[in-house]
């Protein structure tokens, strides 16, 4: 009997879209047939201690895998969302092997050379793309805690970049660093305060 391919759907999603600072980044997944990795959820529901577990185990099961990003630049010139589908398609663009189909969490695509479909909730109900929701949320914390390093006072390790009373009082002591977001309200009415 002839053996039939494997359908290569990936699933893709990001992390990143909240914060004031640091860039947003995606995952791109395609899981093997069969069983489903156990703990598979939406990253924003896991323990930083059960995501880096599950990521670990995503990476080594995977068909492939490949992570995108877009910088505070972009995020600056072209607006988050438009910055989000460009990391979804630097991730797609760099999976390998190629998936025939690409799942996204959300209501909206990147432009793609293969078809795709948003998935509202996909990344708790669809087990690639919260396989990519795991990587992405993984490879940007952990981003996060490296530029807290060189980019001390602002607390970057605990919140991630993301609007709590602790970074938006550290913002108006220190100012805007080089990897705020001057596109989003709070860092640009610190700026033009």
């Amino acid at each position: 009997m002839e053996e039939r391919p494997v359908a290569l759907v990936a699933g893709v999603d990001e992390a990143g879209r909240g914060p004031l600072a640091g860039p947003v980044i995606a995952a791109a997944v395609i899981l093997p047939p069969g069983p489903r990795l156990a703990g598979l959820a939406d990253s924003k529901r896991l323990s930083p201690r059960r995501r880096e577990s599950l990521c670990g185990a995503i990476k080594e099961q995977a068909l492939g895998w490949a992570l995108g990003r877009a910088e505070v630049e972009e995020i600056d010139r072209f607006n988050i969302l438009q910055a989000s589908l460009l990391a979804m398609r630097r991730a797609v663009a760099a999976l390998r092997p190629a998936p025939r189909h690409v799942q996204v969490d959300g209501s909206h695509c990147p432009d793609l050379c293969c078809s795709v479909e948003a998935i509202a909730g996909g990344d708790g109900t669809v087990p690639a793309i919260s396989a990519a929701s795991i990587l992405a949320k993984v490879a940007r914390d952990r981003e996060m805690i490296s530029l807290d390093a060189e980019y001390p006072g602002y607390g970057l390790a605990s919140h991630k970049g993301y609007p709590t009373r602790e970074h938006l009082r550290a913002l108006r002591r220190l100012g805007a660093s080089a990897i705020h977001r001057r596109s989003f309200k709070p860092v640009r009415e610190i700026l033009e305060s």
